[in-house]
This record gives C-alpha cells, sequence and structure tokens, in this order.
C-alpha cells in the first residue's frame, strides 16, 4: 500500500520560536493517522534541531522533521551550505530537493540533483523529489515531456529497490505555486498518472503503485479532499498553508 503524505513547506518563514509554537500545536491536536499516512515539517535549517526534539518527545511516530534541502558533498568548502550526516544529527529523516525556487533562483541543474539524489540515498534518508512545468510549456502542451526529462536525468538511474525505499516525487506545477492557482483535479490526476506510467516502464508496474506522487501547487484546505480523492494523488506539498495550525490540520485530516 502506497504511503499517504502531507508535507508542510515552511520555506522562509515563522522565527524560531512561532515555529516551535506551529509544531507543539499540531502536535497536540493531530488526528489519529491510518498506519499508511505520514506527516513531514520541512523548516528552515535553523529551526530542525528545536522542531526534531519536538517531533521525537511525543508518541507519534507518524511524524517527522523534514529539511528543505541539502549539499551532496558529505564536507568541505562551501560556505553556507548544510551537509546530510549534520541534518541526521538534529534528527531529519527527509529532504526536499529539485524545487522549483532551488532550480530557478539558485540554478540548480539536472546533474547536481543527480548527486544529492545519490548522496540522500546512500545515507537511507527519504527524498522528496519534486518536478513542475513553467506556464509557457503548459501553454504549449509539453508538459509531460518537460516532467519526463527532469525525472530522467536526476531520479531514473535509481535501481527498482531504492526507489521504493526512498523516494517520493512531488508534483508541482510551478504557475501555480503560491499564485493562488490550483491545478484542476483533472490536470492534477492527467499528469500524476503519467509520471506512475514512467516509473511503470522505467521499474515495473509492482514499484509504479509503491511510490508515492504529491501534489504541490497551492493545495489548501478547501480543495485538499478534491485532489487527494484523485486516483494516483497520494498527498501534498504544501506551502503556505502550512504556517498556520488552522489550514495545515484540515489539510492532514484531508489526507485521512
Amino acid at each position: 500500500m502506497r504511503k499517504k503524505i502531507v508535507a508542510g513547506n515552511w520555506k522562509m518563514n515563522l522565527s524560531i520560536a512561532d515555529g516551535v509554537t506551529l509544531v507543539n500545536t499540531i502536535i497536540s491536536t493531530l488526528p489519529s493517522l491510518p498506519q499508511e499516512a505520514h506527516v513531514i515539517l520541512c523548516c528552515p535549517f535553523t529551526h530542525l534541531d528545536r522542531v526534531s526534539t519536538s517531533i521525537r518527545e511525543t508518541s507519534h511516530a507518524q511524524l517527522h522533521a523534514g529539511a528543505q534541502n541539502c549539499h551532496d558533498k558529505a564536507s568541505g568548502a562551501f560556505t553556507g551550505e548544510v551537509s546530510i550526516e549534520m541534518l541526521k544529527e538534529v534528527g531529519v529523516d527527509a529532504v526536499i530537493i529539485g524545487h522549483s525556487e532551488r532550480r530557478h533562483y539558485f540554478n540548480e541543474d539536472h546533474d547536481f540533483l543527480k548527486r544529492k539524489t545519490d548522496a540522500l540515498v546512500a545515507a537511507d534518508m527519504h527524498v522528496l523529489f519534486c518536478c513542475g512545468e513553467p506556464l509557457a510549456v503548459r501553454e504549449r502542451n509539453g508538459q509531460n515531456d518537460y516532467v519526463a526529462n527532469q525525472l530522467t536525468e536526476s531520479l531514473f538511474h535509481l535501481n527498482a529497490q531504492q526507489m521504493k525505499a526512498c523516494i517520493t516525487i512531488a508534483y508541482e506545477p510551478i504557475w501555480a505555486i503560491g499564485t493562488g492557482v490550483t491545478a484542476s483535479t483533472e490536470q492534477a490526476q492527467e499528469m500524476h498518472a503519467h509520471i506512475r506510467s514512467l516509473l511503470s516502464a522505467t521499474f515495473g508496474n509492482e514499484v509504479a503503485q509503491e511510490i508515492s506522487i504529491l501534489y504541490g501547487g497551492s493545495c489548501n484546505a478547501a480543495n485538499a479532499a478534491e485532489l487527494f480523492a484523485c486516483q494516483d494523488v497520494d498527498g501534498g506539498l504544501i506551502g503556505g498553508a502550512a504556517l498556520k495550525a488552522e489550514s495545515f490540520l484540515p489539510i492532514i485530516e484531508a489526507m485521512c
């Protein structure tokens, strides 16, 4: 059975105190989750130790601390970067890589993301691998090839066991991130089904049916249930709505 996952991406928001208050509110009000359901809180590096400590002190085994990025090297002269072992040391279970903002603002290319993927898999970390097309590509109906190329160049060199053990894919249509525009359920399902077909063609249908694919484009409390009801949508990578308990908790409930 595929995992159901809701991951909150706080991006560069919230003070440490506000972040700890948020996670403690989530912990105290978290609904009972099915065994296959998981919640990942991906906060800024400065918050991770406090947030992961709060999570470890609870009995919520399905609640995890996640990071928003990492470097592929174990150590070295990489000012401003954070290694995977540093993240593991503070209790991080999962790392977002390939987010459109990292690709666009920081010029992270396919090869760099491939190296990050390999380093995370080698460290037995869970990878939340983002893919998705900009508006211009969607307008010319090139989204399927665009996403296929992202996956092929940075992810599909892994073997089937590595994919099953470590990889969750998050589809984030760039034209729907932070814009208030959400892909229709038909558009979301169509792309998620396309991604699963690519997984099936590369790794076999059994593997494809075990890998979770999340939707990540302006998902909120009002539309989460409809999106999550799609056959190939296994949860969401949530941005702005993850910054407040009152907007994030209904999304978690929609997953259940």
